[in-house]
């Protein structure tokens, strides 16, 4: 079974885009794994760097609302799934890039703000990580010798989804 969690690449700003995501002039490459290098090459966040080893070692995103709004292209949840990232969590979704994450077998959690600025405040820690235990609903973050866990909502066919795999694992098990 798929392993969600891990490394903590902190994007503290609303409205990230699937432009931010992986650039539009990527769009052609042939497959998933010619996506890797471009992750989040457009993003502009003061001190954020797309190559460093933060965003490189990174399984989990944590971001703020509207994330992955834009167009409705699966290449953003793509580059996401060949850098490893397992998870995404933010106050709220773009409605399709939600829904893509979960068909490419990824978590799209979603958060209320309370709890998002508790986790924020772990951006400074160097050994910030989460487990998620997409079963229970539940996701604890350590960080700066602290813990704290937190309870998330994720409809049953969206968690089907993700402990299959995706999309394509789920069809293959139930048809």
């Amino acid at each position: 079974m798929k392993t969600f969690g891990g490394p903590v690449l902190f994007l503290d700003r609303s409205d990230i885009n699937t432009d931010e995501i992986i650039p539009a002039k990527y769009l052609t490459e042939i497959t998933k794994e010619d996506l890797k290098p471009y992750i989040l090459e457009d993003l502009k966040l003061p001190g954020f760097d797309p190559k460093g080893p933060k965003t490189l070692n990174a399984k989990v995103i944590l971001s703020r609302g509207n994330f992955g709004c834009g167009s409705s292209r699966e290449h953003a949840p793509w580059v996401f799934e060949v850098n490893g990232i397992t998870a995404v969590i933010a106050e709220s979704f773009a409605r399709i890039f939600r829904q893509n994450m979960f068909n490419c077998g990824m978590a799209a959690i979603e958060l209320p703000k309370a709890d998002l600025d508790i986790i924020f405040s772990h951006a400074d820690d160097e050994d910030a990580a989460m487990t998620i235990d997409i079963e229970a609903q539940t996701l604890n973050v350590t960080g700066g010798g602290k813990q704290k866990s937190f309870s998330f909502e994720i409809s049953p066919f969206d968690k089907a989804l993700v402990m299959a795999g995706g999309w394509v694992d789920y069809a293959d098990q139930k048809y």
